[in-house]
């Protein structure tokens, strides 16, 4: 009779089963293999290199240079300024808005370097940051690794490690990309171009993008910071930049009076209850955290460390019990007490 019954609630649960598989299948376009989820991180990619092309963002480009003192490391010795307006459609070029001199004066339109010879910036270069390569993102010139999955803010992000293949070139991008796990699109990515001969002359950056719509992420936002770089034999830079970019719609719109009108939409929400800033304990611990949890996965990947298994499952079931525990002993204590 036991057998009769097992075979019976194996029956239906099969049954079950299929019918749940039948009722929820897979959506036909995402992806099912980590090789899937990369083609589609190319196309995405290469798409927007074409899309960026019908927008003329206001760039807006900041540099402290830093010189070495005694006693607090780097102070501040000097600034930099730029603020001009992007036009990708014939390469990367920027029109500065604050110099007359250099109004309309193209740079260069490819990866290049970042400053020149006698030591004067050139902002196309930082522009150049809010691209990965414009010229062969794809398995046939770099290596992708899956890391970890990890959040940053509230989007649920795949993040992979992206290294050029050999002999293709200089100017190629090494570093880390996060991927949002829903479109796959590339929604930050740290790391710096690679060179040969003269690499020292590119910089290390952090390159932020924002959901401006469905389905399209924009540079926003570039980070860049070197200590120690030497260039010219015998000469060093040390500098912090931030490269801010806004207003797409620039392009498109014809009105003068863009920039000067105020909009003010209704109603308005106050957020601040439900803020998820982090305070400043809880940041350093964040990236003290991120800082140990990157070593643990260089360690995992070369084979110096054992990944997760049967062990660590058992270990948090014990830690959990002992949670559990403890917070009911100091319940029934209040309940005494009080």
């Amino acid at each position: 009779m036991r057998k009769f019954v097992t075979a019976v609630l194996a029956l239906v649960g099969s049954s079950l089963g299929t019918l749940a598989a039948a009722a929820a299948p897979n959506p036909p376009d995402q992806p099912r293999t980590m090789e899937e989820v990369i083609d589609r991180i190319v196309v995405n990619e290469n798409h927007l290199n074409q899309e960026i092309r019908k927008f003329s963002p206001l760039v807006e480009t900041y540099i402290q240079n830093l010189k070495p003192d005694k006693e607090l490391g780097f102070v501040p010795g000097g600034d930099k300024y730029f603020l001009g307006r992007a036009d990708f459609s014939r390469g990367v070029n920027l029109v500065s808005l604050t110099d007359a001199d250099t109004k309309g004066k193209k740079f260069f339109s490819g990866i290049g370097n970042f400053f020149s010879f006698a030591m004067q910036y050139l902002p196309d270069g930082f522009l150049q940051m809010i691209f990965i390569d414009t010229n062969g993102f794809d398995k046939q010139h770099y290596k992708f690794d899956y890391v970890r999955r990890e959040f940053l803010g509230e989007v649920r992000c795949l993040v992979f490690d992206v290294t050029p293949h050999q002999k293709t070139g200089k100017g190629r991008f090494l570093g880390r990309v996060w991927v949002e796990d829903q479109d796959f699109h590339i929604v930050r990515f740290n790391g710096a171009y690679e060179g040969s001969g003269h690499a020292s002359w590119y910089f290390h950056f952090d390159s932020w993008r924002t959901n401006a719509q469905p389905g399209l992420w924009l540079p926003s936002f570039v980070y860049s910071e070197e200590k120690d770089l030497h260039y010219a034999l015998t000469k060093k830079l040390d500098f912090k930049a931030q490269t801010r970019l806004w207003g797409y719609n620039l392009g498109h719109a014809g009105q003068e009076h863009e920039l000067s009108r105020i909009l003010v939409e209704t109603p308005v929400q106050d957020e601040s209850k439900t803020s998820n800033d982090l305070t400043p304990v809880q940041a350093q611990r964040s990236w003290d955290r991120q800082a140990e949890d990157n070593v643990s996965d260089r360690l995992q990947r070369i084979g110096l460390m054992a990944p997760r298994g049967e062990v660590d499952k058992v270990l948090d079931t014990v830690v959990n019990n002992l949670e559990v525990t403890t917070i009911s002993i100091l319940t029934r204590k209040c309940a005494v007490v009080s």
